[in-house]
């Protein structure tokens, strides 16, 4: 999925609605992944300021990151961020919504709303603290600095680093591999891990028992274990159902 809102693919009310509306078509024919990804100089800058200006305007434009974002975050696929060059802002919030991050070793990302008097309004404070801990969250929000591919990947803000010309690439490479596999067993999964980590421990397990007799019930688990009793583990041929 391409973002190409030019020059520097900042997110408008209209784009994210737009960003929505796709993942939403998919309906019930869901790919086996998504790639989300801004181009070879901009992942996404951030809001369209020019949609912050009036206190009217920013009100539904938050309500519009939140709509798109909680709609990537929720998709039952692996979703995968491939960040060339700039993340910052929203567009860093962007790739913070999806399950995983791919890193050019040009990337820089960054929320740098407090040097705009302002906070991050689409998961810079929720998602960012929950992925990096709180205060490496505190550290990024409250200085506003932009750190590189190699600071992001220590501290676990992206999953992998590639080459400079290589994220969108390799993020690809990774959607096929996953899109080989259980991808109803994926989405049970996130649910597991997105919803589990805001319960306590015991209702997360209650939870997790749950998805796990749900996951029991589709095809590639049966495929999956005839496979293993069969020929080992790693030789699985999934169906997706």
């Amino acid at each position: 999925m391409r973002i190409d809102r030019p020059k520097v693919n900042a997110l408008s009310r209209l784009l994210l609605d737009d960003l929505a509306a796709t993942f939403d078509a998919f309906g019930e024919e869901l790919p086996g992944a998504v790639v989300v990804w801004g181009g070879e100089r901009v992942f996404a800058a951030g809001a369209d300021i020019n949609e912050l200006a009036e206190p009217s305007q920013a009100v539904e434009l938050l309500a519009s990151f939140r709509r798109a974002f909680d709609t990537i975050a929720a998709f039952p696929r692996a979703t995968i961020a491939a960040i060339s060059g700039y993340a910052l802002g929203g567009g860093m919030e962007l790739a913070l919504a999806c399950d995983l991050r791919v890193a050019s070793v040009a990337a820089r990302l960054g929320q740098p709303e407090i040097l705009l008097g302002l906070i991050p309004g689409a998961g810079g404070t929720q998602r960012l603290a929950r992925l990096v801990g709180p205060a490496r969250a505190k550290d990024l929000v409250l200085t506003g600095r932009q750190v590189g591919a190699d600071e992001a990947l220590r501290i676990g803000l992206v999953d992998r680093v590639v080459a400079a010309d290589d994220a969108l690439t390799d993020a690809l490479a990774l959607a096929s591999e996953l899109a080989a596999g259980a991808v109803a067993a994926h989405g049970l999964a996130k649910r597991a891990v997105d919803v589990g980590g805001e319960l306590s421990l015991a209702d997360g397990l209650t939870l997790e028992r749950e998805l796990f007799e749900k996951v029991l019930a589709t095809t590639d688990a049966r495929v999956g274990m005839a496979s293993f009793l069969r020929d080992g583990p790693g030789r699985a041929r999934f169906v997706g159902e």
